[in-house]
């Protein structure tokens, strides 16, 4: 997360387009673990389950810097009144209480609390979810398996990757916002894995995941610069003014191409590497 967001700020140094420097931060779960799974066994298991764990990581940092720097105003009333629903549902934990719907109601509240703070709403889910028993955790996901997939996944994805693609699409990436998103996504997430992981094994940290080698964390960092969903959505509140309209149709585009490339650069890194 972080390597990226610094190559943004780099190339955006002092420029009209810096509040963009989260863009690049995300790894799209969904498209990153369908990359690997096409490579079948060419990649351990044990990589792929740390490819999810970084991913999800990723994903909730994402939510956070979205929630404490993507937000132009704060309500202090509905933060206390969302930190006392928070309190309950925590309380109801504690308690050992097992019934789903004394979480999902207080959790609507919730919702309502903090979309009215001035954080982003998402923030919400995550709370909420750290909240709800373990041993309930499993029935939940398969409750919410098909609206999920099927209804919000896509009803997200329509609101939130709206394209125009620019008739001269080429002058795109010749733009201070193109190179940070592209140079951050493509090189800098496997540069920070890499370095990262590395520094932890060293200094004994972390254990490296059986069975992988550490040309296969480059092949894995290069795929996690898949970013798609979540950083276009950090592009349209970095970029939500009218008079940044270019600016948010170009971060989109380059999205798209820096997690097009990252994903056929680590595709084919992994397909041909020996481990």
């Amino acid at each position: 997360m972080v390597v990226p967001a610094l190559l943004f700020a780099v190339c955006n140094y002092n420029g009209e387009y810096a509040q963009g420097w989260g863009i690049p931060m995300a790894t799209d779960i969904a498209f990153s673990l369908g990359i690997l799974s096409l490579l079948g066994n060419r990649v351990p298991l044990s990589l792929k389950i740390f490819l999810t764990a970084l991913a999800i990581i990723d994903d909730l940092g994402a939510i956070l810097v979205i929630a404490v720097f993507y937000t132009d105003h704060i309500s202090v009333s509905h933060l206390v009144a969302g930190g006392g629903i928070i309190a309950l549902l925590a309380l109801l934990n504690y308690l050992k209480v097992k019934r789903l719907v004394f979480y999902i109601l207080p959790g609507i509240v919730l919702w309502y609390c903090v979309f009215n703070s001035g954080i982003h709403a998402t923030i919400a889910g995550v709370l909420l979810a750290f909240t709800i028993p373990l041993d309930k955790v499993s029935a939940l996901e398969h409750r919410l398996h098909d609206p999920v997939n099927f209804i919000i996944m896509p009803l997200f994805a329509l609101a939130n990757t709206a394209i125009i693609f620019p008739p001269d699409i080429l002058h795109v990436f010749s733009n201070t916002v193109s190179y940070g998103i592209i140079i951050g996504l493509v090189i800098g997430k496997p540069l920070g894995i890499f370095t990262f992981s590395f520094l932890a094994t060293r200094l004994k940290l972390a254990a490296a995941p059986a069975n992988t080698s550490w040309s296969q964390f480059i092949g894995v960092g290069m795929i996690a610069g898949i970013g798609f969903t979540m950083s276009i959505f950090i592009a349209s509140l970095a970029y939500h003014d009218a008079t940044q309209q270019a600016a948010q149709i170009i971060a989109i585009i380059s999205v798209i191409a820096a997690s097009l490339l990252s994903g056929i650069l680590g595709f084919t890194y992994l397909r041909f590497i020996k481990s």
